[in-house]
């Protein structure tokens, strides 16, 4: 791989983990450093504040596992894609920007905190989640039945956006049963990574 290194001899090297794609951290590497770092594959830079080489974790256990490294299109940086043993910052923080290093979904992260909101919050009036939490697992597995029932009858018309629709209320309706039996879209990947082959 050509790597562009500047006057100091060293390059930015972005740390993303493989599995939730958040940014942990930033460091630097030099040639050697990055030569360790491919022969270890444990991810060490070049400290510029110790003027030595130093592998993330050497200290702390915390290491940052190699799982790929890409170069981008000046080749001037590097994004190394890792899997973390515990947090990366030196603060005991799972990022240096103090985020938790957690899985996202998107706006279906969004919509499971929407769920759990209004579930903790037991406005039944207000709130059709907290209105069907209240009537027990039964009535919102009997729904998820009932959407999943509508969706199959949609799949086998042509009016695609009755089905979208359908479709939509199934998903609502299955995060729902989900919280309801205590697990999130996280314990689905989990279960679905367990059957790869």
């Amino acid at each position: 791989m050509k790597i562009k290194y500047d006057q100091n001899g060293l390059v930015p090297a972005i740390i993303q983990d493989v599995t939730t794609k958040n940014v942990l951290m930033l460091g630097y590497m030099n040639e050697a450093s990055y030569q360790k770092t491919l022969e270890t594959k444990k991810v060490t830079f070049f400290s510029r504040s110790k003027q030595r080489l130093w592998t993330k974790g050497e200290e702390s256990g915390n290491f940052l596992n190699l799982v790929d490294i890409k170069n981008d299109c000046d080749s001037d940086s590097l994004l190394i894609q890792v899997n973390p043993v515990g947090p990366t910052c030196h603060t005991g923080t799972d990022t240096c920007w103090k985020e938790k290093n957690n899985s996202s979904y998107g706006f279906f992260s969004v919509l499971e905190d929407v769920i759990a909101e209004r579930v903790a919050n037991k406005d039944t009036k207000k709130s059709y989640v907290a209105s069907l939490f209240s009537k027990g697992i039964n009535k919102i597995a009997q729904k998820v039945g009932e959407e999943a029932v509508e969706t199959v009858i949609e799949a086998m018309d042509n009016n695609d956006e009755l089905f979208l629709y359908e479709s939509a209320d199934l998903l609502f309706h299955y995060l729902m049963l989900l919280q309801a039996k205590g697990f999130t879209l996280k314990d689905i990947e989990e279960e679905l990574k367990g059957r790869q082959k």
